[in-house]
């Protein structure tokens, strides 16, 4: 699964690995679990890997409880940030539209999107909802590779870092059904998600808005990493087409 190259792999980070960071420890054994990988893929392979984050990564983790929005901040203030563009203003569009990821959330559509489009290696995440769902990720790399895109591997933490040490947290607790575990950690994560897809009625909407956060940042000396379409590769033609 591990791509070995002289060049660092990219993973973007999203804003549930960011929470589970940094959150207070917890007694839950899942939640735990989680809590340890998030952990050991940001102390342990910082050297193997590239991470990085956009925008919208950083709106979703300064919503809510100002401290704990200070510390999530704090935790990726070093990391590259990932422009937007129109060309990831139609994938979101053509994720929505095909029910890939639901229309209530947008976010995690935009995350999808914003990886796809800079050709990040790895899209990490514990939202087991819309992005990390085993039933989703398929129907997700169909839709970016119709779109033109070189399907970016979404997977969790710990499945980033298998082939070294870790088993799925599933195996070691049975009990665990990834379409309806929740946990304080991911309500938050989920809670912030929704109410911020629900301020928007039009993805044209939502561009606006993420594309005025990346350009306050750059106001305020934030580095942005630019958009490359050459990244993009070609459609593949439909029977249709022929």
């Amino acid at each position: 699964m591990l791509k070995y190259t002289s060049i660092k792999p990219r993973v973007y980070i999203e804003p549930t690995v960011v929470s589970y960071l940094v959150a207070r420890s917890s007694n839950n054994p899942i939640l735990a679990a989680r809590q340890e990988a998030s952990r050991q893929l940001w102390e342990d392979y910082a050297d193997r890997f590239e991470f990085v984050i956009s925008p919208i990564v950083r709106d979703e983790i300064r919503q809510g409880d100002a401290t704990a929005a200070q510390k999530r901040l704090d935790v990726v203030s070093s990391l590259m940030i990932l422009e937007v563009s129109p060309d990831m203003d139609m994938l979101v569009e053509k994720l929505l539209d095909s029910g890939a990821v639901p229309r209530n959330s947008r976010p995690d559509a935009q995350h999808i999107a914003i990886a796809n489009g800079h050709g990040v290696d790895y899209l990490v995440s514990w939202n087991h909802k819309h992005i990390v769902n085993e039933n989703k990720r398929e129907h997700i790399n169909r839709v970016c590779q119709e779109a033109g895109f070189q399907p970016t591997i979404i997977c969790t933490p710990i499945e980033l870092m298998e082939d070294i040490q870790m088993k799925e947290v599933p195996e070691k607790h049975p009990e665990f059904d990834p379409e309806t575990y929740t946990d304080p950690i991911l309500e938050e994560c989920y809670r912030i998600k929704a109410e911020l897809s629900a301020k928007f009625k039009t993805q044209k909407e939502f561009f606006a808005y993420v594309k005025a956060l990346e350009e306050e940042d750059k106001r305020n000396g934030i580095k942005y990493v630019p958009y490359d379409p050459s990244k993009r590769i070609p459609p593949e033609k439909s029977d249709d087409d022929t």
